[in-house]
């Protein structure tokens, strides 16, 4: 978010959404007796939960099953802003289901299939609430289709940056981050269900797709072309993007054989030049603080200005309106370590991704002649850093580890006094230590989620010496500013 955002700051969005009924289409006493006859026996499964309760988006997600395979096949008409979609989505029951909800904003409609039978359903606000026709058991790998349509929304967050599917002069650039994934695909929209996914796109011919992942086909019909990417690692739903334009996309390789897919769309070709071709230094550089890249592919995709407000960590490419500065691409190339590969178990958990993409600017500018970190820690702490002092002043307005709302969760104190707790504890423990730990980190938690809460344990483990009270107490939790630097 910058990981999305960089300089650009972006704040993530609350949600206003009707309560969704439990049940769904009425169906007549009579049909329904039969059908749970023919199915030998009556209803033992409950409806999934509505939402996961995420402190600060707590309708994102559902519960009841984990997905493990997202299939997407899409077709956008840029002219008509019209998408037409097919969603597969494989899942596995973590309880008896007769019932279960998926997230999806706007968009109609046309039927919705489990295991390949015709299943009931209905819409309230953003949630699709689906019956299959036979209950569904706990444990049980299904999965379900979902044919739509229709014009795809931008949504509008309360800070008002946009996010859904944003339309560009050429195309299109759809963003998820925190809920705005469920404007273009139906699923399980919150940070802790992870999954694989493939994306076809099916747009105009003379325009391209791109996709999170690798490109596995390209096929040109009747003038149209199908665009076809797979992503091979759990990925999150609010990192996963498609942006659609006149792109030159251009494949090469890092010294260690990693695919880079760099896309640039024509407006940016000669301000992009200087900072893609700084991609491998980056990469070497985050993979020698880091450890080892967790994805498959890397790269970038810098659409034309204007395309969003903010540049977002989007999984294996992250995505820029414009071309960004250096900092800027370590900043979202960071991400892929913190944030895509061990991803907030709640938004929450923010200051883990953020906290640590900002931390990786100041490192970058330590060992490239800029700033130390200690130098920037310092000019935060006195309040000169900005040149504006209620920028400066800002900083102290809550808690990395507790946002003051959902309107918050990317806010200045997020980003900025995130990366003052990691460099607490690199002053508590020392350089060789806090290397281990931010790259332990990393490894101990690929492709999974993780919580504040597991951060600090980690921590303690690692150095179990050391006093870290304070700093969870007076950096982390603590509100204000603490009395010493």
């Amino acid at each position: 978010m910058v990981s999305r955002r960089g300089p650009l700051r972006r704040h993530g969005p609350p949600r206003k959404i009707t309560k969704v009924p439990r049940f769904i289409r009425l169906v007549p006493a009579v049909l329904l007796s039969v059908a749970l006859t023919a199915c030998g026996g009556g209803v033992h499964g409950t409806p999934g939960g509505l939402g996961l309760h995420d402190p600060y988006f707590p309708r994102a997600g559902n519960g009841g099953y984990d997905v493990t395979h997202y299939d997407l096949t899409l077709a956008y008409d840029p002219a008509h802003r019209r998408l037409t979609g097919t969603a597969v989505i494989t899942a596995r029951a973590t309880e008896d289901l007769s019932a279960f909800d998926l997230d999806l904003k706007g968009l109609d409609v046309a039927g919705v299939a489990v295991e390949g039978q015709g299943a009931h359903w209905n819409r309230a606000g953003q949630e699709l609430t689906v019956r299959p026709r036979t209950d569904l058991d706990r444990g049980e790998t299904f999965r379900t289709t979902v044919r739509y349509c229709g014009t795809p929304e931008t949504i509008t967050d309360p800070d008002g940056s946009k996010e859904g599917w944003l339309h560009t002069g050429d195309g299109a650039l759809a963003l998820g981050e925190p809920t705005g994934s469920m404007a273009w695909f139906p699923g399980n929209d919150h940070p802790s269900d992870k999954a694989t996914y493939d994306i076809a796109i099916t747009v105009p011919e003379g325009l391209r797709a791109v996709s999170n992942g690798e490109p596995t086909r390209e096929t040109t019909r009747d003038g149209r072309t199908t665009y076809a990417w797979h992503t091979s690692e759990p990925m999150a739903s609010y990192v996963a993007m498609v942006a659609i334009g006149h792109f030159a996309v251009t494949r090469s390789t890092l010294k260690n054989g990693l695919p880079v897919y760099v896309a640039v769309d024509r407006t940016q070709t000669e301000a992009s030049r200087e900072v893609t071709a700084r991609i491998p230094e980056v990469m070497e550089w985050e993979e020698t603080n880091f450890g080892a890249y967790p994805f498959s592919s890397a790269g970038v995709v810098i659409d034309r200005e204007g395309a969003a407000g903010y540049a977002l960590e989007t999984q294996n490419r992250p995505v820029f309106p414009g071309a960004p500065d250096t900092e800027t691409l370590v900043h979202e190339l960071a991400h892929q370590w913190y944030g895509d590969s061990v991803t907030p178990e709640s938004w929450r958990d923010m200051w883990l991704n953020e906290g640590f993409a900002t931390y990786a600017e100041w490192l970058w500018r330590e060992d490239h002649g800029g700033d130390t970190a200690q130098q920037t820690f310092d000019a935060l702490y006195r309040g000169d850093y900005y040149g504006d002092p209620e920028q400066n002043k800002a900083i102290w307005a809550f808690p990395p580890a507790k946002p003051s709302g959902a309107a918050h969760v990317s806010d200045s104190p997020v980003y900025e006094r995130g990366a003052m707790v990691l460099h607490k504890i690199r002053q508590t423990v020392g350089d060789d230590a806090f290397y281990d730990i931010i790259q332990g980190w990393a490894a101990a938690h690929r492709h999974g989620n993780a919580s504040t809460a597991a951060f600090t344990a980690y921590v303690e483990k690692k150095a179990p010496r050391r006093d870290f009270g304070p700093i969870w107490r007076d950096w982390l939790y603590g509100d204000g500013k603490p009395e010493r630097p």
